[in-house]
């Protein structure tokens, strides 16, 4: 170093670091090169279908009147003539094989209540008995202790309180042991032709809600929501559909989407087969 010449030094002010900090941004702000490049264009691109998809989302509305139509029409192009599934020839019998469907398969009921009812003909025999000795006669429907007491309960509420028929409204039938808004319906609307409801049991939950006809899980609530939409004279109709759609086609497992009318309709998230935008939350 030459004699008397001192080397440069930093400025106080710090003006050549702020320099150097201006260009090395101005470095960051130059275009990306190579691969860097080509990975920051589609998220542009992934930003603008994501608000698209967003768009066409927030104006479907699923309760829409027509779409609602188009849900019943299909159902009833599929199932001309669907009705109650649980065999019966009274108003009675509806009753005790609803009462014994209750975590049990129709098929499983129909296999018992020919013999019950002709071991016990009519409701002033069930009315006879006590439950214990009809837990054998409905042992495979199963729960047969807590169904014996409803069914010989109700039997004797029946005989005493209503002359021995069935009661023909939903305050009257829900005062009946064992008796809720889905064994009412069943009865109400198959037997008396009366639609005081919606029934509500697996299937009707679980597509209801695949179809995102509501958002509810709690049955009291998801019929309030069906009974808004669905007009009253096809309550009944309504359930019975779907409790067959529910076991020919739409099952809870491996649903057959491609053979469902209603296809174009349902954007569930479980479907195995679609041609129509998949919704997260159309959920079963």
């Amino acid at each position: 170093m030459s004699r008397g010449k001192m080397p440069r030094q930093p400025s106080r002010s710090g003006r050549q670091e702020g320099t150097h900090r201006s260009a090395a941004l101005l470095k960051r702000k130059e275009p990306l090169k190579g691969k860097s490049a080509k990975t920051a264009i589609p998220k542009k691109r992934s930003a603008s279908r994501v608000a698209g998809v967003a768009s066409r989302v927030s104006t479907y509305n699923p309760l829409a009147p027509e779409r609602v139509r188009q849900i019943i029409a299909g159902l009833d192009q599929l199932y001309p003539s669907a009705t109650c599934a649980l065999t019966h020839r009274s108003a009675w019998e509806l009753l005790v094989a609803t009462i014994l469907s209750a975590q049990s398969t129709d098929v499983r009921v129909n296999m018992v209540t020919p013999g019950l009812f002709a071991k016990y003909p009519t409701v002033k025999d069930f009315a006879a008995l006590e439950p214990e000795q009809l837990q054998p006669d409905i042992y495979s429907t199963g729960f047969f202790r807590n169904k014996s007491k409803s069914v010989v309960g109700a039997a004797r509420k029946v005989v005493a309180d209503f002359g021995g028929d069935v009661p023909q409204t939903m305050e009257e039938l829900l005062s009946l042991p064992g008796v809720a808004r889905k064994t009412a319906n069943v009865v109400l609307g198959t037997w008396f032709k009366k639609n005081e409801g919606v029934v509500v049991d697996t299937h009707v939950t679980r597509i209801s809600r695949r179809l995102e006809l509501t958002k509810h899980e709690d049955a009291k609530k998801i019929e309030e929501d069906l009974m808004r939409i669905i007009p009253r004279e096809r309550w009944t109709d309504f359930s019975h559909e779907v409790i067959w759609h529910g076991r020919k086609l739409c099952v809870a497992r491996a649903p057959k989407c491609a053979d469902c009318a209603l296809e174009k309709l349902c954007h569930a998230a479980d479907k195995t087969w679609s041609t129509v935008e998949i919704h997260p939350g159309a959920q079963p």
